[in-house]
């Protein structure tokens, strides 16, 4: 749904985390689950310095990843067009392995082509169909495509808990009940007056024991 986006991308950013370059990892160095190789595709120079390399990966910000994430991954997956839940499980699926593969699974479920575009046919399919049977059902058949993978030895622990929690958050939101979101992107936590104050009220006093 397209309400979802923006804390589906949220929550997508908390899964990938920050800066990464491990070496089993097919895709390269990452940050917030970007790659290296996105980067140079969409030509983010974000140094300035003529060329794109792991310095501008490390410079990119959390607006610039929501940007490449609703871009890239939620609108290719056409995920304002799927029942809140669903929008989210197909999504994360895209984001960790790609469009393409998360469309295919998703039409799978459905019983339509597996051209990897989701299109007319396949969101017509979606109508009348349980939302939350296809939730379980893709999740169970992305964590059985992560098994297949020859690094899932060296990813399983992280992977498992991503996709367990992707399953329980995706239910709660076709139940109507949200799990609490993270915090909004860039925006600290407020502090609270009386504790502001009293923050105030140590510094003040310290000052004025030195003087």
């Amino acid at each position: 749904m397209r309400q979802n986006a923006d804390r589906a991308i949220r929550l997508i950013l908390k899964h990938e985390g920050g800066y990464v370059n491990h070496p089993r990892d097919p895709g390269g160095a990452t940050n917030m689950g970007v790659t290296i190789g996105t980067l140079r595709s969409l030509g983010m120079d974000l140094d300035g310095d003529g060329d794109v390399d792991v310095t501008d990966l490390k410079l990119l910000t959390a607006a610039d990843a929501v940007k490449v994430y609703k871009r890239f991954y939620w609108d290719k997956v056409e995920a304002d067009a799927l029942p809140s839940g669903l929008d989210y499980t197909v999504a994360d699926f895209a984001v960790n392995s790609g469009p393409g593969r998360a469309a295919q699974h998703l039409q799978r479920a459905l019983g339509v082509t597996a051209d990897g575009s989701i299109g007319p046919i396949t969101l017509r399919a979606i109508q009348g169909k349980d939302v939350r049977t296809l939730i379980a059902t893709i999740n169970d058949s992305r964590l059985r495509f992560m098994q297949g993978l020859s690094i899932w030895p060296t990813f399983k622990n992280g992977w498992t808990r991503r996709v367990a929690d992707v399953r329980s958050t995706s239910m709660s939101w076709v139940d109507g009940f949200d799990r609490p979101d993270v915090e909004p992107i860039d925006t600290p936590p407020a502090t609270p007056d009386w504790l502001a104050g009293l923050i105030a009220a140590i510094v003040a006093f310290f000052k004025g024991a030195r003087k």
